[in-house]
């Protein structure tokens, strides 16, 4: 994962000195906010590097570099990998689909990340649905029909300007019929003031409950992580619209600093379940906390 030349800056700092004192602990917190960790998130794991090192006047460097990664992974929230794979596994055995919803603005590589998560089931072996639910973008039905095709499954979808609702509530109970193992349902890029649209994704989420109650079983927000900051701002507002499980964060494939990454997990609280690093359909990389902070530190 290439995470551009701010971590580079960061590592740099670090390394090319066998003692650290506060003024490089200063400089240290302005790149982690030119790295889009943000103000907040910044502050509290320079607070938390400090009371972890202690009261003194140097740090040995390869001490500070340990102390960082584990800060850094501290604040990052635990996201339960095994939760698709256990409740899909479930919902097989009792013949029940696993919906997933999918949320986020138009050009966060909604779609496309739709489309690399559906190619990612069918080559497990599973059986998957696609729900054509953003009637509303020109273009958006045939593009979800082009990945659908690429993935290797199958897809539901009614014409432009249709109910988004009406096409999510055929899907599921489609999939119910046919005993499908995932299903992953569309809908239309919105922006979090669009009250009219957050609304009609409340819609869908009723017409989905009336065939499979206990559905959608995820709500996955897809932001673009070349936007930093704003992606933040972005999912605060759609986490106090509706319910989100996880976020898909796309294009950190070396145009995104990275840390946004670690400010979005801090702050929302909401785990990041997976990245996409580029645009081939097998781009799409279930996150590991652990894996990204050694990326960061080479």
């Amino acid at each position: 994962m290439a995470l551009g030349s701010f971590w580079s800056k960061v590592r740099n700092l670090l390394g090319q000195k066998s003692k650290i004192d506060q003024d490089t602990i200063e400089e240290l917190e302005e790149l982690l906010i030119e790295a889009d960790v943000g103000f907040e998130t910044t502050d509290l794991l320079i607070e938390n590097l400090q009371i972890s090192l202690g009261k003194q006047r140097h740090y040995q460097a390869s001490e500070v570099i340990s102390t960082l990664k584990n800060e850094i992974e501290k604040l990052m929230m635990e996201d339960d990998q095994e939760l698709s794979s256990s409740v899909e596994i479930q919902k097989k055995n009792e013949g029940i689909p696993h919906v997933i919803l999918v949320v986020g603005v138009n050009g966060s590589g909604k779609t496309t990340s739709i489309g690399k998560l559906a190619f990612k089931y069918v080559s497990q072996g599973h059986s998957v649905l696609l729900g054509a639910s953003d009637t509303f973008r020109t273009g958006a039905i045939e593009q979800l029909s082009i990945w659908a095709q690429r993935a290797g499954c199958s897809i539901v979808k009614q014409q432009l300007n249709s109910d988004p609702a009406a096409v999510a509530y055929d899907t599921i109970q489609s999939a119910v019929a046919k005993k499908i193992d995932y299903v992953i349902i569309d809908t239309a890029g919105r922006l979090y003031n669009q009250i009219s649209l957050m609304n009609e994704l409340k819609k869908i989420k009723r017409s989905i409950a009336k065939v499979l109650p206990s559905a959608p079983h995820e709500v996955l927000l897809v932001l673009d992580g070349s936007t930093g900051q704003n992606a933040v701002n972005q999912a605060r507002e759609f986490l106090n619209q509706t319910q989100v499980s996880g976020l898909v964060m796309t294009k950190l494939d070396g145009t995104a600093k990275g840390g946004v990454l670690i400010g979005i997990s801090q702050q929302l609280r909401v785990p990041v379940r997976y990245i996409g690093t580029g645009e081939a359909i097998t781009d799409l990389q279930l996150f590991d906390k652990k894996e990204f902070v050694n990326s960061l530190f080479g």
